[in-house]
């Protein structure tokens, strides 16, 4: 009996086996579209990207450090994995500022980084995270396919991974129901008919809040902006550590139902609002304010953290990050653009995104050298 179990046994793992060297294609996707999963259905021969991959060793370790809202398709990291051998383990490490915050911490002078790659850094973070060389160069062959506009570092400390515009979101049913104009221009928020309405987060600790006070600066020049900021706290304006809950718990248009029906988010989260509504709807029961002026444009990259001792197994995963297959996945993960242009965007994810061209930014230089005095003013004015 027990010989029997055995046997039976060493079917079913090889059968596994079998199996695995022939995944199915994912839902919504033609074999001829997906780059990523079709160079892991040979793996079992051949490797991803041409590496040998050899199922009797024991997989290969490999860390990636992201902000909370990080997301992608379980298929496609078990693709990654059974092509590259190897298991990834993920740390979510709260908003971007509060993660570039802990990497500095444990890993800018250490011999061995807590993590691998990090995913998140973005236009507004990059200069600290690179003052203090948390990278290890990397220019992976995709790039040359990759806009000129997105490459933010020319050493290629970090590759851009993709896009968003950062913006006001509100609540379409509250503004309604009380009769309120949607506004236009950032001086209609010091308005006193908005006054408790809108929730931020803290530059010092969220991306979406440090692009809220870039865009800020970048429209309306410091010493007006200052005044706007001044004005903003009077007018009680709400303040949380970062987007999970500014969105979440403040927010009036989310799950949460709070009481504040403005909050500073992204221009495509009312699509994400309509898409994963508990019941069908007509239109997104939130809007985003797209006006001149009230729109900063976020790229957000990844880079290979020095001294990693995974450092072949983490331009692999840099490689996946850019392959056509993650670049179509990203939009209805985590609602944000590819910056691969010959990624498609799903149907429903184009068709409920606002289309807009004005946006704000500023050159990475211009950044680096104010950052820091601007988010240290910025706490004088609304925190002390």
């Amino acid at each position: 009996m027990k010989k029997n179990v055995r046997v039976i046994f060493v079917l079913m793992i090889i059968l596994a086996l079998l199996t695995a060297c022939n995944p199915e294609t994912a839902p919504g996707r033609t074999e001829g579209s997906d780059d990523f999963l079709n160079q892991s259905r040979g793996s079992c021969v051949s490797g991803y990207a041409g590496q040998p991959t050899n199922a009797t060793t024991k997989p290969q370790q490999l860390t990636v450090m992201t902000h909370d809202s990080f997301s992608v398709s379980r298929d496609l990291i078990i693709a990654f994995e059974t092509a590259n051998n190897a298991t990834i383990t993920f740390i979510k490490s709260g908003d971007t500022g509060s993660a570039l915050n802990r990497l500095i911490l444990t890993s800018a002078t250490s011999e061995q980084p807590e993590a691998d790659v990090f995913y998140g850094i973005d236009n507004t973070f990059l200069s600290r995270a690179l003052d203090h060389q948390l990278f290890d160069p990397y220019q992976p062959a995709t790039l040359k396919k990759i806009p000129e506009v997105f490459k933010l570092d020319q050493h290629f400390n970090v590759v851009p991974i993709n896009y968003a515009d950062v913006c006001i979101n509100y609540d379409k049913a509250w503004f309604d129901e009380h009769d309120l104009p949607i506004p236009q221009t950032l001086n209609d928020l010091i308005n006193p008919i908005y006054k408790g309405l809108l929730v931020i987060e803290n530059p010092a600790t969220s991306s979406p809040g440090l692009c809220f006070l870039m865009a800020t600066i970048a429209e309306l020049k410091e010493d007006t902006a200052r005044n706007f900021w001044i004005s903003l706290k009077e007018n009680d304006v709400v303040i949380a550590s970062d987007w999970e809950t500014a969105y979440y718990t403040h927010f009036s248009g989310s799950s949460g139902k709070g009481h504040c029906p403005m909050v500073v988010s992204y221009a495509t989260s009312p699509a994400a609002e309509w898409i994963y509504a508990e019941t069908q709807l007509d239109e997104s029961p939130t809007g985003s304010i797209v006006e001149p002026g009230m729109v900063w444009r976020q790229i957000e990259c990844a880079g290979i953290l020095k001294n990693t001792p995974n450092r072949a197994l983490a331009e692999l995963f840099i490689d996946f990050l850019l392959s056509k297959a993650f670049q179509e996945d990203i939009p209805l993960q985590m609602f944000v653009y590819p910056v691969l242009p010959e990624a498609a965007l799903p149907p429903e994810f184009e068709l409920l995104t606002q289309a807009h061209d004005s946006y704000n930014t500023m050159n990475p230089s211009e950044i680096a050298e104010n950052r820091d005095r601007w988010v240290n003013d910025w706490t004088e004015w609304m925190l002390d």
